[in-house]
């Protein structure tokens, strides 16, 4: 079975772009610190709504979807699933909020993982919740045209539990003793687990869960305000790429983890600067139109409303329609398209 030692992986020499990926993560760390020392309550709305972009991205990027509105109901717990795809929203809307307000308390071991893949699929008759593989598995890329390709056979079930107690016991090795970076620790673990897929279903999400859950134990909270399952949806193409060049060898202890290690920390640190943008909009209380005006000066090209209300998080759509409006008749942005297929361009 292939072995794990991430102390061994402290050794390694990193390349320029790794290591100023880490650099730029904690710059912007310590400056979303000082940000929510300033304006906790006029961020805790990016809170709610990463939450509903998160539950989103990671089901649909598994094929699991319903309706924006029902999405909202349900991350509000104003409904009850209606459907098997709303059923597994909702356990992963759970799974989220033990991890947004519990993160500090639940250890990383194959109990406590087990434990949340279990609430995961709480509100639906799956008889594998909460337990490892029983039949062999693979990793395989969905296209958006439907077809979908194995990319890397996992680990065999019977190899499974003992693997992943293994790489919970290597991980917290290395962060309790501070032996390795808790930014190279984090996607070399995420990379493992995705390798060893110890479920029959729910891999990737989980994966995605316990992303977050280990990026805040470590202190890194970026995406508590800007969804990182919306990031890596965006980019799945690149997810996959990422992943597939460092599974390469992977059985015989011969990958290559940094692919997958740029990728993650990319994707963090393009949080971190939205959440920057984000905190930029807020600050000092601007009205509606101000802060449509500074969104639009931070887009090039062409943008939409979704755009706009991206940025704007504590707006009303009602509130951004009126400020474009007012922009375009006060000769600030063009507006051109009708219905579905209007944009708008930014007039210098």
């Amino acid at each position: 079975m292939r072995s794990f030692d991430y102390r061994k992986i402290s050794d390694e020499k990193w390349d320029s772009e790794l290591l100023g990926l880490i650099a730029a993560i904690y710059k912007e760390a310590g400056k979303q610190e000082m940000y929510l020392k300033q304006k906790p309550e006029k961020l805790e709305k990016l809170v709610e709504i990463a939450k509903i972009q998160s539950t989103k991205a990671s089901n649909e990027i598994e094929g699991i979807v319903t309706t924006n509105t029902r999405i909202k109901q349900l991350m509000e717990e104003k409904t009850a699933p209606k459907t098997r795809d709303e059923n597994e929203i909702a356990g992963y809307r759970d799974v989220l909020a033990i991890i947004h307000e519990s993160f500090d308390a639940i250890p990383i071991n194959r109990n406590y993982i087990l434990q949340l893949h279990k609430i995961l699929f709480s509100y639906t008759q799956n008889s594998e919740a909460g337990k490892m593989k029983n039949v062999q598995n693979y990793i395989s890329a969905r296209y958006p045209d439907g077809h979908t390709r194995i990319l890397f056979t996992p680990l065999d079930p019977f190899e499974t539990p003992e693997a992943l107690d293994r790489i919970c016991e290597e991980f917290n090795c290395v962060i309790g003793n501070m032996e390795l970076e808790p930014l190279i620790a984090i996607p070399v673990f995420i990379h493992d687990f995705l390798c060893i897929h110890p479920f029959n279903d729910g891999n990737g999400r989980m994966s995605r869960l316990l992303t977050t859950l280990l990026l805040y134990r470590c202190g890194f909270f970026v995406g508590k305000y800007i969804s990182l399952e919306e990031k890596i949806a965006k980019n799945k193409d690149l997810y996959y790429e990422a992943l597939s060049a460092s599974q390469v060898g992977w059985h015989e202890g011969k990958d290559d983890p940094v692919p997958f290690i740029k990728y993650l920390l990319g994707t963090v640190l393009a949080a971190y600067k939205d959440f920057e943008e984000r905190f930029a909009l807020v600050e000092g209380n601007p009205s509606a139109l101000d802060s449509v005006r500074k969104a639009v000066q931070l887009k090039i090209g062409k943008f939409g409303k979704q755009d706009i209300m991206a940025l704007c998080p504590s707006l009303s759509i009602s509130s951004v329609e009126g400020a474009l409006r007012k922009l375009v008749a006060d000769g600030e942005i063009r507006r051109e398209g009708k219905g579905k297929n209007t944009f708008y361009t930014r007039i210098e």
